[in-house]
């Protein structure tokens, strides 16, 4: 606050409008056009947050970082003139962002460097920047006060990068594949689309109960009632569920729907989709380890994810009987084998009993990237069954680091059958299941919905796998935190 009041006394505008920017170039931009070695130099402008100073008595170098990277700066008393640069001098600190106009040069150590003839402070930072070389390692403050963190940790700046990066790389993808990206309600009247407890909340000039979505799928598949034949959507899901470093309550979710097509026809898709994406993303820690472009490293055990088609492809009753000695199709060999894992079975049903084992005995060994195939139709209330077998549906989903990333299957279309397993979950009285049969889907499939195929994919956890990240809080900007002062 002291720097502050000089800068306004000596004239300065702390948090002025930015006069003179017309010109300002990105730094990776001037870095990869402008040569330093040039004669004469380059006249070049730059702004952005310093990030270091370093004073040398009648000259100064600071750092300024702005979105594309980071380039040196050099002030010089007698270029700038004694009054303004002792005013700089003695006002600046680290998080300041700063103008700078000058000749793009090399140091005597070769550094490149913009020689300002000129200096503007833009904004004046009134709050204790971390140092960029040590930066803000405390991992509460890094969640809480995100723009702190982006400030002063460079790697995590590039993560959330990467994600858009990766975003725009998928809508590109199914784009290119003759989809259409729509958008549906966020506010649903009945939760349904998935199995997860919602969060409700009241509109009050219609006076009723809505629930934040758990799913769009529902909404997506009546677009192909409606004739659309390729849609999709990127939108946040809500769960009202615990927290953990794989759970967030609400998290981005990608759900495409393919019409004239099965549930298996994504399979080569998603592998040319996920394999480009690592290809092109997933540099984060490769270099270290010297991996191939489709390889990622995982955790803190030299785990390597490898992401080369063709993934592996087992039977979910195979990998149940593998690791966990049930039967997926037997309700005693499934609850016995509960109990042997400690899984309440009481008043559950056998979807979440046989869910519940899957996670617990076979999940963690799906390290490389495998399509689990052949559901049983139990588990999937809104998949068609296997035309060779009533027991199992058309459903995939495919897991990679223990982690389950997609999700898809042929889409039932048969309304009567829809409306009896609807009428079964809302028997059942699962909390986490609808609690009243949406009968404007019914009665849509009853218009006609060509066969279809559907597909989620997890954003959050996909970044995970791009960024080598093993916590979703550190690939969402802002995730859901307790309030400070609360136990």
């Amino acid at each position: 606050m002291r720097k502050l009041d000089s800068l306004v006394a000596g004239g300065e505008e702390p948090f002025g409008v930015g006069q003179g920017l017309a010109d300002r170039r990105l730094i990776a931009e001037i870095l990869g056009a402008e040569d330093p070695d040039a004669e004469p130099q380059a006249g070049v402008c730059i702004a952005g947050r310093v990030t270091a100073l370093r004073d040398h008595g009648n000259s100064m170098f600071f750092d300024l970082r702005d979105v594309s990277g980071r380039l040196q700066a050099y002030l010089q008393k007698k270029v700038v003139g004694p009054e303004r640069f002792e005013l700089l001098k003695n006002g600046l600190d680290l998080g300041d962002f700063l103008a700078v106009s000058g000749g793009l040069g090399r140091t005597r150590k070769g550094e490149p460097t913009v020689f300002a003839s000129a200096a503007q402070l833009l904004t004046k930072s009134l709050a204790g920047m971390p140092k960029e070389h040590f930066g803000l390692a405390d991992v509460e403050t890094r969640y809480r006060q995100r723009y702190v963190d982006l400030a002063a940790n460079p790697e995590s700046f590039e993560r959330f990068q990467i994600r858009s990066q990766a975003l725009a790389e998928m809508r590109r993808f199914l784009e290119q594949r003759a989809f259409m990206e729509v958008e549906t309600p966020v506010l649903h009247p009945i939760a349904g689309g998935a199995a997860a407890k919602p969060f409700i909340t009241h509109h009050n000039t219609l006076d009723i109960d809505l629930y934040l979505r758990i799913a769009p799928e529902l909404y997506l598949k009546r677009l192909l009632v409606g004739g659309f034949e390729r849609v999709f959507e990127i939108g946040r899901n809500f769960r009202n569920e615990g927290l953990s470093p794989r759970h967030n309550p609400e998290f981005t979710m990608l759900e495409a729907y393919w019409a004239y097509a099965r549930g298996y026809d994504w399979l080569p898709l998603v592998e040319t989709l996920l394999s480009d994406l690592v290809r092109e993303h997933g540099a984060f820690g490769r270099g270290d380890a010297e991996l191939r472009e489709t390889q990622l490293p995982w955790g803190d055990a030299g785990v390597v994810v490898d992401f080369a088609p063709p993934f592996a492809r087992r039977s979910y009753a195979e990998l149940l009987r593998e690791h966990a000695d049930a039967d997926a199709f037997d309700e005693a060999s499934l609850h016995a084998a509960a109990r042997r894992e400690q899984i309440d079975v009481e008043g559950r049903t056998i979807a979440q009993v046989t869910d519940d084992l899957f996670g617990a005995c076979v999940e963690e060994h799906l390290v490389q990237p495998t399509f689990v195939t052949d559901f049983p139709l139990t588990m999937s209330p809104l998949s068609k069954a296997a035309p060779e077998d009533a027991r199992v549906a058309e459903r995939f989903e495919l897991f990679a680091a223990g982690m389950e990333l997609a999700n898809g299957f042929s889409e039932l279309n048969d309304p009567a059958e829809q409306l009896a397993r609807f009428e079964a979950q809302v028997s059942s009285r699962d909390p986490e299941l609808p609690s009243e049969v949406d009968h404007d889907y019914v009665n849509a499939l009853r218009y006609g919905m060509p066969p279809a195929a559907g597909i989620g994919i997890g954003v959050d956890r996909l970044v995970m796998l791009l960024t080598a990240t093993p916590t979703i809080r550190d690939v969402i900007l802002f995730p859901l935190l307790r309030p400070t002062g609360r136990s």
